[in-house]
């Protein structure tokens, strides 16, 4: 976004530093809210201001409504109208149509029926193939949909026991890098490669060999590296119904809803023709309401929302990110891309590297690999993250996820991908 007054890029940082820190705080802030009466305005407010999905929105917000103050409301509309938000479109759309029964149904048959052939014991091996099956197949059927159906799928079977707070954390950490690296394996998947795949010509194949493979081998550690560290504690959990979901969807069903996941997938790049395919999705659930669970249409607003935010409070930050990109040599770029994916988002840090003119192989490989390592560190480092933080989030009692506790179990799995990227 060029041509605004420095005091306007100064704000619009300032507001996204404000925002960052307001993530920080939100699990202080749902604990002060329980300080006031139930019900009251003060405990919605400040119920309100601890959701993580909304900090982002709200910020964004308030950026637009400072640019209409200090340049008149056509300042304001403008900038958004030269915004572009497929993206959170495309992210709410896929949230609600993997996020239903038939679609939980045939992910966590496959799951299970991998889990049957590891020679571990049932709950450590489901795990596992959670862990590895779930992420992997963001490289096919995008990381959105990816983290959307594991997050389901690992509350229903294991948020919701008698767990500690140590395997919530390490998991939803391990779930958050396994998506970022395992959307990786194709060029159309994970949206820090979708930015720049066109401009510097990188198809399936390219991915495949330069990052696809590493990918695999990272998720594989990560995965067996947490199964190891809490093998005693998921040795101990019974699970009623080990089948999974207790009511079974029709064959022709489950077939209808990949179809319209893949048509969605196919048309990432165009809003008018996803939105009109989940219209006729909202219809084909309507109509087959026995075989349904609620959709999570409110869910996939606020990860809709908290993507907006970061959309618009990121169109404005090119000003200090861009320098910073194209001074820096191949292993400080790796190393400093990595760190700055916890303050703005992964795919708005690799679409401004893919500004740059003339740029080396290296220059490409160390901003993109290291986008995508260090996608767990906070919600906002990676596009899908808001949707597990969504789905989860209540499994973590009335202080819902503490985002300092995460980037703390998230430090080791963001540095073994990092060392598996950048040294294989």
């Amino acid at each position: 976004m060029n041509g605004y007054p420095r005091i306007v890029e100064l704000s619009a940082t300032i507001l996204l530093a404000v925002a960052v820190v307001h993530t920080f705080l939100s699990s202080k802030l749902q604990h002060l809210a329980r300080r006031f009466r139930q019900h009251s305005a003060l405990e919605g407010l400040f119920h309100l201001l601890g959701e993580i999905e909304v900090v982002f929105g709200l910020w964004g917000a308030g950026l637009v409504a400072f640019l209409m103050l200090y340049g008149g409301p056509s300042m304001g509309i403008t900038y958004l109208e030269r915004l572009d938000f497929t993206e959170p479109a495309f992210v709410f759309s896929i949230i609600v149509i993997s996020a239903t029964r038939p679609v939980i149904h045939l992910a966590s048959r496959a799951i299970f029926a991998i889990a049957r052939w590891l020679p571990l014991s049932t709950e450590v091996g489901i795990y596992c193939s959670c862990l590895t099956v779930g992420p992997l197949l963001g490289s096919l059927i995008t990381e959105p949909a990816a983290i959307t159906v594991t997050a389901l799928i690992l509350r229903d079977r294991y948020f919701t026991q008698d767990v500690s707070p140590r395997l919530r954390y390490l998991t939803l950490a391990i779930l958050l890098e396994n998506v970022s690296i395992g959307g990786i394996l194709t060029s159309f998947a994970a949206p820090p490669v979708l930015m720049v795949a066109n401009t510097w010509n990188w198809d399936s194949a390219f991915m495949f060999t330069h990052f696809g493979w590493k990918a695999i081998i990272a998720v594989f550690l990560n995965t067996s590296l947490a199964a190891i560290f809490l093998r005693s504690e998921l040795r101990k959990i019974r699970v009623p119904n080990a089948s999974g979901r207790e009511t079974k969807s029709p064959r022709w069903l489950i077939v209808t809803h990949i179809l319209f996941l893949g048509a969605v997938v196919l048309a990432v790049h165009h809003a008018v023709v996803f939105i009109g395919l989940l219209l006729f999705f909202l219809g084909l659930t309507t109509i087959t309401g026995e075989h349904q669970d609620e959709l999570q249409i409110r869910q996939s607003l606020l990860v809709a929302f908290f993507l907006g935010g970061i959309v618009i409070l990121g169109g404005l930050q090119a000003w200090w990110l861009a320098p910073i990109l194209t001074k820096l040599e191949a292993l400080p770029l790796f190393l400093g891309v990595s760190a700055l994916s916890s303050i703005a988002d992964n795919a708005a840090l690799t679409y401004l590297g893919a500004q740059v003119p003339n740029v080396s192989a290296a220059f490409q490989y160390a901003l993109v690999a290291g986008a995508v390592a260090g996608g767990s560190l906070t919600v906002v480092a990676n596009a899908p993250n808001p949707a597990a933080f969504a789905i989860l989030q209540e499994s973590f009692g009335p202080d819902r996820i503490n985002p300092l506790k995460l980037l703390g179990f998230a430090l080791v799995p963001v540095a073994l991908s990092s060392v598996i990227l950048w040294l294989l």
